[in-house]
């Protein structure tokens, strides 16, 4: 069992920047990464960045490389997502989620604890 709280979203203007967090707790099982996936109504959940839990090595979508930041404080157990040079094509509701293998970070169904979500959306 896993709980993950995101907390962050907002309105913001294209260009501009937000940071995403989520607190990790309760958690009576290992795993490898928490991961940050972000879906818009009609279409599938997609990968944003995941960052392994143990070790801090990270993984970014071509779409976010570059703008996007991913990092842990695991004092705090929290992970966050600092989010740079927004487009309007990143507004999604935003979830982070923990599970995943290194080999296929990318597919949301390997996640097995996610959160409730957090929407995000950038006006142009």
């Amino acid at each position: 069992q896993v709980q993950l709280v995101e907390s962050g979203g907002g309105l913001v203007q294209a260009g501009g920047s937000l940071s995403l967090s989520c607190e990790v707790s309760k958690y009576t099982w290992n795993f490898y990464a928490v991961g940050w996936f972000r879906q818009v109504p009609g279409k599938e959940r997609e990968f944003v960045a995941a960052i392994s839990w143990n070790d801090g090595v990270t993984h970014y979508a071509d779409s976010v490389q570059g703008r996007f930041a991913i990092s842990r404080d695991n004092a705090e157990n929290t992970v966050y997502l600092q989010m740079n040079t927004l487009k309007s094509e990143d507004t999604a509701v935003y979830y982070c989620a923990a599970g995943g293998r290194p080999d296929y970070i990318e597919y949301p169904g390997l996640f097995a604890a996610w959160g409730q979500g957090t929407q995000v959306t950038v006006s142009s």
